[in-house]
């Protein structure tokens, strides 16, 4: 019988979570959902040196505001708690002295000026210098040692890191769910430090043991960590541990598609690449958040989503059921995915026109009548890409133009839509029913007696009232507006054109 599938979402805390990170949280998420696992959240913070203040309420916030909460850990608790690794430091001394007894790990005495000095020395002869099976006989080492030296150096207090002992002239080989298969020679990987002099393990040693202990089936994880993944298949080996299965994520680039996505692009380009706003603790930098832009859950997962997969078919618009429902391993690419940050703007168009009017009138829209706000939804939802610019499409509404848009004047005012918009003048104060289809049944009616088409005057009328030749609904509009606007909109614009 087959294990559960149990997946983790294992950032650190060292400051806003990426956009990138949360992708690698939404597809561990769809994938433990699709075949019924379980999500874990674990927050890595071994390197205490780089922690922030807030950065783990921030990856928090972040999940919950998206929708894909863990199913055990950080916030809500599991059978291998402490989930803070921070938390579980004794736990990680005990493994690194099995394989210090199994002699598949050794105590490294080296001082960081005795490994400096060794660096300058390989440089100057122009190669690199690397703590590996063919250096560490010749440096301060218990593989160098005597049994002797190494306890009487220890008992002395003498700081000392544990090092992997990476096999000479050994092949890594391992299937990626994404990559298929990975080939590394050992002689590509130095002996990395397991255990620091400070009695914190290494984030290598960390995650080998927390995703054996946790019993993840599956590692999900961005490109960044391939380099990474032969050296922890040999810890798998060196412990006698089955591997999990791995797949590494596609990078997020550019939107140019020439490199790594980074802030600096987002500040370049004017869009977030944080998921909610985010205020650096030591330098009080404001970073822009996709949450205070307007960008609804809903459209983020599916923009996400879509960002290295896709489901196979022409459906672009999915519920995240959907996504659970169509998600799969097997359908992520290896190439990068450009960070096309208009199709997020799409994407959120298309959510928004699925949101609730009522609710965007009373959030957006709260010192107007509840029956008047939701009108002003209805009559811009289509034409806006985020809620917020709802009360700055009001206010352009309500002003009077005093610009009038210069092409279509040119193209249309001549003597009979002049004729068309005076009719409409003095005869619009005799209607009483000021709603839109009396509005247009009225209009229609007037023109017609005159002798005049609705086709020869309707553009015109509609520049006269908002000062551009294109717009929502005109009826709706003038419904808004009001009889008393609209007829000072149109005297204001008639003594525009005739003045030109």
């Amino acid at each position: 019988m087959s294990k559960k599938l149990r997946v983790r979402f294992a950032p650190s805390p060292t400051g806003a979570l990426h956009i990138g990170g949360v992708r690698t949280a939404l597809y561990n998420y769809l994938l433990a959902h699709k075949l019924g696992g379980t999500f874990i959240l674990r927050i890595e913070d071994t390197d205490q040196t780089r922690f922030v203040e807030g950065a783990e309420n921030y990856i928090l916030d972040s999940l919950k505001w998206l929708g894909i909460m863990p199913d055990e850990g950080i916030g809500v608790g599991g059978p291998h708690e402490p989930y803070r690794q921070s938390e579980r430091k004794e736990l990680y001394k005990v493994y690194a002295d099995e394989l210090i007894n199994s002699g598949k790990a050794y105590y490294a005495f080296d001082t960081s000026e005795e490994l400096d000095a060794m660096r300058a020395i390989y440089e100057s002869k122009g190669s690199a210098f690397q703590y590996n099976a063919l250096t560490r006989v010749k440096l301060k080492n218990s593989l160098s040692m005597s049994e002797q030296e190494i306890s009487d150096l220890i008992a002395s207090g003498m700081p000392y890191v544990i090092r992997l002992k990476v096999p000479a002239k050994a092949e890594i080989r391992f299937q990626d769910s994404i990559r298929d298969w990975v080939h590394v020679h050992t002689s590509s990987i130095d002996d990395k430090v397991l255990m620091k002099s400070d009695g914190m393990p290494t984030y290598h040693l960390a995650n080998v043991v927390d995703d054996h202990i946790m019993e993840i089936t599956h590692v999900i994880r961005g490109e960044e960590w391939l380099p990474s993944a032969p050296l922890h298949i040999l810890l798998y080996q060196a412990f006698g541990w089955q591997p999990p299965q791995f797949a590494h994520l596609p990078l997020l680039l550019k939107p140019e598609g020439n490199g790594k996505l980074s802030k600096r692009d987002a500040d370049l380009g004017g869009f977030p690449v944080f998921p909610l706003e985010w205020k650096d603790p030591q330098t009080g930098t404001i970073s822009k958040g996709f949450k205070q832009e307007g960008y609804l859950p809903s459209a983020m997962i599916n923009f996400l989503a879509f960002l290295g997969w896709n489901p196979g078919t022409e459906q672009e618009l999915f519920s995240l059921d959907e996504l659970i429902s169509a998600f799969s391993l097997e359908r992520i690419n290896k190439a990068g995915a450009k960070f096309d940050v208009n199709k997020a703007k799409w994407f959120n168009e298309q959510y928004l026109k699925l949101q609730d009017v009522s609710t965007l009138a009373v959030q957006y829209l709260p010192d107007l009548p509840k029956k008047e706000a939701e009108s002003f939804v209805h009559l811009f939802l289509d034409r806006i890409t985020f809620p917020q610019e709802l009360g700055e499409k009001v206010k352009e509404f309500t002003e009077l133009p005093t610009i009038y848009e210069e092409a279509v004047v040119l193209n249309k005012w001549n003597e009979e839509s002049q004729k068309g918009l005076q009719v409409l003048k003095e005869s619009l104060p005799d209607l009483e029913l000021w709603e839109a289809d009396s509005i247009k049944s009225f209009i229609h009616v007037k023109l017609e007696e005159a002798g005049i088409k609705m086709g020869k005057v309707m553009q015109m009328l509609r520049v006269a009232l908002s000062g551009n030749g294109a717009g929502p609904d005109l009826m709706i509009s003038m419904e808004l507006w009001g009889k008393e606007q609209v007829l000072l909109r149109l005297t204001h614009a008639i003594d525009a054109f005739n003045k030109r």
